[in-house]
């Protein structure tokens, strides 16, 4: 099997992540596992013990990465498996990169959410507004939970995991570095 084989398999598993995340707000288990398990066996075929290390700390990477917001509620758990299938195939500098570029997607996705549903926004902007000054003030982290009636506008970060680790691939094919896009 060759690289492009990886690539047309991760740009499968992207699309249909992104699908699933709009369509129904969650990505599967049945779609992140076999492709964490994919592209260990394809690593390994690949390059043996060395491909083996390289997909699993992509992996783990992968996994880390989104640790933190998953346990605090920020994301899914779909959304991390996701990115920890993406380090499984792209390595954990791959992964690092992608991570990078899903963030600034993820950032200005979120944006343009808070600008076009800014009415359904203003609870939410205020919640952590407060979780930020209680933060700055006591060093705790308190998350302040969503009043019943509050609206959440619904941010499918599986979106910004296909398009940041879409990115990230371009940039390698290329040999652009992620600065090289700034002016």
């Amino acid at each position: 099997m060759t690289e492009i084989t990886l690539k047309i398999f991760l740009g499968g598993i992207l699309i249909m992540a992104t699908f699933t995340d709009i369509r129904w707000q969650r990505i599967p288990n049945i779609l992140t596992y076999p492709s964490m398990v994919f592209a260990l066996i394809f690593h390994v075929q690949g390059s043996g013990l060395h491909g083996l290390v390289f997909s699993l700390s992509g992996l783990a990477l992968g996994l880390a990465f989104f640790m933190l917001p998953y346990l605090m509620g920020g994301m899914g758990a779909g959304d991390v498996k996701l990115l920890g299938a993406v380090g499984a195939a792209l390595g954990a500098k791959g992964v690092f990169v992608a991570a990078l570029c899903t963030a600034l997607v993820g950032g200005l996705y979120a944006a343009v959410l808070i600008i076009i549903k800014y009415r359904d926004c203003k609870g939410l902007i205020a919640r952590y507004a407060t979780t930020l000054k209680i933060f700055a003030a006591s060093g705790e982290l308190y998350t302040i939970p969503a009043a019943e009636d509050e609206k959440q506008p619904k941010l499918c970060y599986g979106v910004a995991i296909a398009l940041g680790t879409l990115i990230a691939v371009y940039l390698k094919t290329t040999g652009t570095s992620l600065m090289g896009l700034l002016p």
